[in-house]
């Protein structure tokens, strides 16, 4: 049996800057998490005024603690998930977010929703409407199939050119 979550329950464990659950969290001076890469990667230019990627405090130092029980809950959530993925996605829903599956990721070959289209793994992937991946993906055997029929009707044109030949 899938296990649903409160959509504010997996809120609390999912990183502000990529959208995915917390790998590595750390808090801020502000009291803000994020994944470390992620916050390392937002400050990677910076030489001062650090601001939060969230509330936008700015802070005059590098400064970030490991929290360590907001990894613990990150990890359960997911497990959680996991467990439910596969009902959510017969709902027709995402098994990470519990949204709708509403975009088609061409890369992936895979229905994924809005919150996934925004996230670091899918970013730079081509994300067309799911209505309108079907309508191109439908064309597709259509042509192949236009194809082939040509195809073989050359074929049966040369064998009959050839069966006059012989005769």
């Amino acid at each position: 049996a899938a296990v649903f979550l409160p959509g504010n329950l997996q809120d609390e464990a999912t990183c502000s800057v990529c959208l995915e659950f917390f790998k590595d969290p750390v808090s801020i001076e502000c009291g803000h998490n994020f994944c470390r890469a992620c916050i390392v990667k937002s400050w990677q230019d910076l030489e001062m005024d650090f601001p939060c990627p969230q509330c936008r405090e700015v802070f005059q130092q590098k400064s970030f603690r490991p929290n360590r029980q907001l990894a613990n809950m990150s990890e359960i959530i997911s497990q959680f998930t996991l467990r439910g993925a596969k009902g959510a996605e017969e709902d027709g829903l995402c098994p990470k977010h519990r949204e709708a599956l509403k975009l088609y990721c061409k890369d992936d070959r895979r229905t994924i929703c809005v919150v996934c289209d925004r996230s670091r793994e899918h970013r730079p992937h081509a994300v067309v409407p799911v209505d309108e991946a079907s309508e191109e993906y439908k064309e597709v055997p259509q042509e192949h199939l236009s194809s082939l029929r040509k195809g073989r009707e050359e074929a049966k044109a040369e064998r009959e050119r050839q069966s006059e030949e012989l005769l």
